[in-house]
């Protein structure tokens, strides 16, 4: 059985993009900015659904409303298997950062795998991505290993770096 994405709304913030959460019918949305933000490694919008399907699995949409209806900025990507939490892909459209999305798409990250029993959540960054890593670690994910050549990139690949968060330690 597949778990209720937890609710992630923030009623904290007056933030212009508001977080919901995504089921398979936003598979294809969350595809195609996956593909935006991560065009090295793009996905398809079976695979995003196939994830999406999983015992233990929640996703988010970050949209910003607008006069013509809601733009999707954002995407989270999570799950949880007994005590551990995983972050798949986080991602905000390069014209959306800056705002406090991401932020508040690892908070949600944060609350949902916390609701669903982990006790620890980690995730893969990039060496190469500088603000992604200072987002995790400002939100208290602290280096655990690093995986030689994980990320594709246009010139080669690019190591990862694996960090975990410890709810038992807070």
């Amino acid at each position: 059985m597949t778990a209720a994405p937890p609710e992630v709304s923030s009623p904290r913030t007056s933030h212009p993009v508001r977080l919901q959460a995504a089921g398979l019918a936003d598979a294809a949305v969350i595809a195609a900015l996956q593909q935006v933000c991560f065009p090295d490694d793009p996905w398809s919008g079976e695979a995003v659904a196939s994830l999406i399907g999983q015992p233990g699995f929640f996703a988010a949409l970050a949209l910003r409303e607008g006069a013509e209806g809601d733009d999707p900025v954002g995407f989270l990507l999570a799950r949880v298997a007994a005590e551990d939490g995983e972050i798949i892909a986080v991602g905000v459209r390069a014209d959306a950062r800056g705002q406090g999305t991401g932020r508040r798409l690892v908070a949600a990250a944060l609350d949902g795998a916390r609701a669903l029993g982990a006790t620890a959540l980690f995730l893969e960054v990039a060496e190469d991505n500088g603000m992604a890593q200072s987002l995790y670690k400002s939100c208290g994910f602290f280096a655990v290993g690093r995986r030689p050549g994980y990320y594709r990139r246009a010139d080669g690949r690019v190591a990862a770096l694996v960090l975990r968060y410890s709810y038992t330690d807070k």
